[in-house]
């Protein structure tokens, strides 16, 4: 697909929208270029400290939902540095009407840790107008939902909302759970 290039799933519900930002939410910028690096090196970190944790819960046998939910926010970050990190030097530029070259000749469109994220699930359920009452929207376009994102986007915000939802549920488990094997691993007086 072309940069912007869409085809409608289900109607004007649910359209696969081809878009790339600059790996922030809703397509904002950090500093330029110096900004962009200091990010993707970031995410990096946080990357190799999520996926340190996650090896400690599964060394402690962290129960399913927590596992689950941490992975997801792993794995949904892990995909976005990928596309940060490499999809510059693997393709050439996406520009409206023309497709991007998979590894070019010429090389990619930027620098390592440089490269855009690929968007394309486009949701916009209600396309109405603010009423002209509103205060300073009225008359103006209303989309709700408005963000173009991708799979890695939802499994972050999945795994976000299960800890955010389950809580209570997760941690009093893992808590009791920690509190269980300790009693198991405690020396017997006799």
């Amino acid at each position: 697909m072309h940069l912007g290039e869409e085809f409608n799933v289900l109607g004007n519900w649910f359209i696969i929208h081809f878009t790339e930002n600059n790996g922030m939410a809703f397509g904002m910028e950090f500093a330029g270029e110096t900004g962009k690096v200091i990010l993707t090196l970031f995410r990096i970190g946080a990357i190799i400290a999520i996926g340190w944790y996650l090896n400690h819960l599964i060394k402690q046998k962290a129960g399913f939902t927590l596992l689950m939910s941490i992975s997801l926010i792993f794995t949904g970050a892990l995909g976005n540095i990928l596309d940060s990190v490499f999809y510059g030097v693997l393709f050439s530029e996406s520009n409206f009407y023309q497709v991007a070259a998979f590894l070019p000749e010429t090389g990619g469109y930027a620098s390592l840790l440089h490269g855009k994220v690929v968007d394309m699930f486009y949701f916009p359920i209600i396309n109405s107008y603010y009423p002209d009452w509103f205060p300073y929207l009225g008359g103006k376009d209303f989309i709700f939902f408005r963000p173009v994102f991708n799979i890695a986007d939802s499994a972050i915000t999945v795994g976000v909302f299960i800890l955010i939802f389950l809580q209570g549920n997760i941690f009093v488990k893992q808590k009791k759970s920690e509190e269980k094997k300790a009693k198991e691993n405690q020396p017997i007086n006799a």
